[in-house]
């Protein structure tokens, strides 16, 4: 094969080392849960090592992106910072579902080699140069995840969640293959460089079948990050999936889906954004317009911020209307959201159980009197995702509106403040339910209620969590910095 490189391949291959030492350290020795930590943490730690070490190699002056193993793998600052969120997201979800790990017994094994390869196909998804491998990553990913969301298998609705998200997932993974082979049809070639020369150097006359083509992949991934009208799995799998896993399964797909569209669009399909610009434009204006409107009418928390990730992948695909030019603001948005969404699944997984489903609002109500670290952190976390000045909320979206003004998408900016407004709604209903509303059954006199203080791994994620989303609020300028660098080669 041209070009092999192992360092291009060196963080999967950790990934993979890792989720195999978890399960043969299970077989040998049949440890307590602390004991598949240690692979599965020492696998992340070296993956970032080599991620570090790729990052010297292709951003700056002397950096030299490059494409390995004949084409289909990249290596450039885009992947790099796309498999450091990936390692981030797996480090943050295995701390927030290590309660429900612990109370797996040796399938707790089996569930953390799942988030290791599901965040190897993350990464291979921002890196993958080719959309044959975008799709295999794609599917490696999605089956990963499709496993985490039915893992508690004596519940019924974790099996109903893992259905359709199974069967959903399918359909749009057959939806964006059909759409990889009408742009084979168009091209020539499943290559993102190579058919980015073909497009740039030949005029199509007829591209009725390459434009089917980049709506069957805007479709199939648009399912991926569940933008409105390919949302309908969320609310349900979210809802019904095991409380400790939902917040991985929600990174994950929306950084995988997010990516593989990013360098799509904007590698090969530069020359067409004329077409396919308002197309991401509607599904935009749509998701979040449907996200906030769905999101006020639940009473469930899970459900409330299943659509509150509707409308936060219309805001990121607002950034995508100015193609390549918007992917720093998209990058600074995704990975802020990111942290945003680990945390507040984790702090709904306290409430819930790590095992459980349903996560009524009523359940928040006196949560700052009960418990002012788990109210704090949802407090801060709501605050953002409602883009409040002073956190990474607001600068995200003073990123992706100031790019889609600068793209001469001035009405669609408008959708999305009038959008964000509204969706203060739902954000501080959470934070008066915890600090303004008295619990709906008091305790019996003489009696203590119980406290839902988050066990440690879980107060670890919310101070990660709380503390990037001021940092980057307050000093914005580092990260958008590094996702200036972070472009597709």
């Amino acid at each position: 094969m041209e070009n092999m490189d192992f360092l291009a391949i060196a963080p999967e291959v950790a990934l993979g080392v890792g989720a195999l030492a978890v399960l043969l350290v299970e077989i040998v020795w049949s440890p307590r849960p602390r004991g598949w930590a240690w692979p599965a943490g020492a696998s992340l730690l070296v993956t970032a090592v080599f991620l570090a070490f790729q990052w010297r190699e292709v951003v700056g002056e002397a950096g030299e992106p490059a494409l390995h193993f004949s084409g289909m793998l990249a290596v450039d600052g885009f992947a790099v910072l796309g498999g450091l969120l990936a390692v981030i997201v797996a480090g943050l979800g295995l701390a927030a579902a290590w309660p429900l790990v612990e109370t797996l017994g040796r399938r707790g094994a089996e569930f953390v080699s799942l988030v290791l390869v599901a965040a190897a196909g993350a990464h291979l998804m921002a890196a993958a140069a080719d959309l044959v491998f975008v799709f295999l990553s794609l599917e490696v990913m999605s089956i990963s995840l499709y496993v985490l969301a039915g893992f508690t298998r004596e519940r019924a609705e974790a099996d109903e969640s893992a259905l359709k998200y199974f069967l959903l997932g399918a359909f749009a993974s057959a939806v964006f293959l059909y759409g990889v082979a009408l742009f084979f049809a168009s091209t020539g070639t499943t290559s993102l460089y190579d058919g980015a020369a073909f497009l740039t150097a030949n005029l199509i006359l007829e591209p009725a079948i390459l434009l089917v083509a980049i709506g069957l992949m805007i479709v199939g991934l648009g399912f991926k990050v569940s933008a409105a009208p390919f949302h309908m799995w969320a609310p349900d799998v979210y809802q019904g999936a095991p409380g400790g896993a939902v917040g991985f399964i929600a990174a994950a797909a929306k950084l995988g889906g997010f990516v593989a569209l990013a360098r799509i669009l904007a590698v090969p399909l530069a020359a067409y954004i004329d077409d396919w610009a308002p197309v991401v434009a509607a599904l935009a204006a749509v998701s979040v317009v449907v996200g906030t409107v769905l999101a006020i009418a639940q009473t469930d928390l899970k459900r409330l911020l299943a659509y509150s990730s509707v409308a936060h992948a219309g805001f990121m695909l607002m950034a995508l209307v100015a193609g390549g030019d918007g992917i720093d603001a998209l990058w600074f948005y995704l990975a802020t959201y990111l942290f945003q969404v680990v945390g507040a699944f984790a702090a709904a997984s306290v409430l819930s159980g790590p095992a459980g489903g349903s996560t009524a609002l009523t359940d928040l109500a006196g949560l700052g009197a009960r418990s002012p670290l788990l109210a704090g952190s949802v407090m801060v976390l709501m605050l953002a995702m409602g883009g409040i000045p002073l956190t990474a909320g607001f600068a995200g979206k003073v990123a992706v509106f100031q790019t889609a003004i600068d793209a001469d998408y001035l009405w669609l900016v408008v959708v999305g403040v009038v959008a964000a407004t509204a969706g203060l709604f739902f954000y501080l209903r959470v934070i008066v339910l915890m600090y303004m509303q008295a619990p709906a059954h008091a305790p019996a006199p003489g009696t203590a209620r119980a406290e839902p203080e988050p066990p440690l791994p879980i107060r670890f994620v919310l101070l990660v969590t709380v503390a990037v989303t001021v940092a980057f609020g307050v000093y914005p300028w580092a990260l958008l910095r590094a996702a200036a660098d972070a472009l597709p080669l």
